[in-house]
């Protein structure tokens, strides 16, 4: 009876002694009967793997796209962000870890047919699916970006990037575009200390599968002070993005803020970021951001050919767009690495639960 609640689940298989093998993200989890994965989202039933948060959304907004962040993917727009709990990291530092650690199931009873009805009517341009790991809900997600396609909406994931290339396989006929969230730049170190993963070599497979799809991609990097802020692998991160996904990729240094189980450090230094997107520009990026640090000159986008601002912005918002119909610069007519158009409109930020 149990069972017939939840959603069986997408990508595994059956094992001997009812044990099932999930290969949604690259933990490949071999779970038990009646265990859970790591993400605390997929469950075995008498051999068989259910989701079992499908449909049980935390949250469902209405946000700028900028949020996400991306700054070169329908600039303008808002998406409605939905998230459940769960996560496959276990990230100490985590912003948005009363969800993405939570090991209760909760949330509003939600279709996919409803969240796409909703964010039509409020006049969104599209989903992003986040706050915590989309993979985690993935059935839900993929369900919705199916249905949402059909309306006429994209689809965006904010992401940690740990997905299988079979799932990237399944979703990426309806994912338009994605932010995959590095930390520490991707040093090995840092990721098994501070979030519980052994190997993050599959981030980059996951870049050039969604390279392959032709996925937009735009990349974050949160800078931790003290344990996370290695110029070295800055720079590391920076030549790999120019080599493997092109100079043209949005790469945004994000500001850490003392949260959930680190709470003993400072904010980070802005003149690190500083420091550290000077690197990426020396390795050949040519969009470098510093966000969550509001009114920072490296929010706007400059145009990589004569350099003046092309897009001013403050926080999440647009405050000059110097760009052509076809997303050339107005100075020098140089092509941007835009893709869509810019929606100029009242910016507001709804909850709808």
């Amino acid at each position: 009876m149990l069972k017939n609640k939840f959603r069986e689940a997408m990508l595994w298989k059956p094992l001997e002694n009812k044990k099932v093998l999930c290969y949604l993200c690259y933990r490949r989890c071999v779970i038990p009967n009646g265990m859970l994965g790591v993400c605390y989202t997929r469950k075995n039933i008498e051999g068989k793997l259910y989701s079992i948060v499908y449909g049980k959304l935390t949250s469902m907004n209405i946000d700028p796209i900028e949020k996400k962040p991306l700054f070169h993917f329908h600039p303008g727009s808002e998406v409605m962000s939905i998230s459940t709990v769960g996560c496959n990291f276990r990230c100490v530092f985590c912003c948005n870890w009363v969800l993405s650690q939570e090991k209760e199931v909760m949330g509003k009873s939600t279709t996919p047919e409803e969240v796409v009805k909703y964010t039509l009517s409020y006049g969104a341009n599209g989903i992003s699916y986040t706050y915590n790991e989309p993979t985690v809900f993935f059935e839900f997600a993929y369900d919705t970006a199916k249905l949402a396609k059909k309306q006429g909406l994209f689809n965006t994931f904010v992401t940690n990037g740990y997905m299988t290339v079979e799932a990237i396989d399944e979703i990426a006929p309806y994912l338009d575009a994605a932010t995959v969230d590095f930390k520490a730049s991707g040093d090995p170190w840092f990721h098994r200390k501070f979030m519980a993963v052994g190997d993050i070599s599959p981030v980059f497979d996951t870049l050039l599968e969604m390279k392959r799809k032709g996925i937009f991609i735009e990349i974050t990097d949160l800078i931790v002070p003290k344990y996370g802020d290695k110029m070295e692998y800055v720079k590391k991160l920076a030549k790999w993005v120019v080599e493997n996904l092109g100079p043209e990729t949005p790469f945004h240094l994000i500001r850490f803020f003392p949260s959930y189980m680190l709470t003993n450090l400072p904010s980070t230094p802005i003149e690190t970021l500083e420091k550290a997107a000077k690197i990426a520009k020396e390795e050949g990026l040519q969009y470098v951001y510093i966000g969550n640090a509001p009114g920072h000159p490296l929010e706007s986008t400059y145009c990589p050919s004569c350099g003046k601002i092309i897009i001013q912005r403050y926080g999440f918002e647009i405050l000059k767009w110097n760009l052509t119909e076809d997303n050339r610069c107005k100075y020098c007519k140089a092509k941007i690495n835009i893709k869509g158009v810019f929606k100029p409109k009242y910016r507001s930020w709804l909850s709808l639960f």
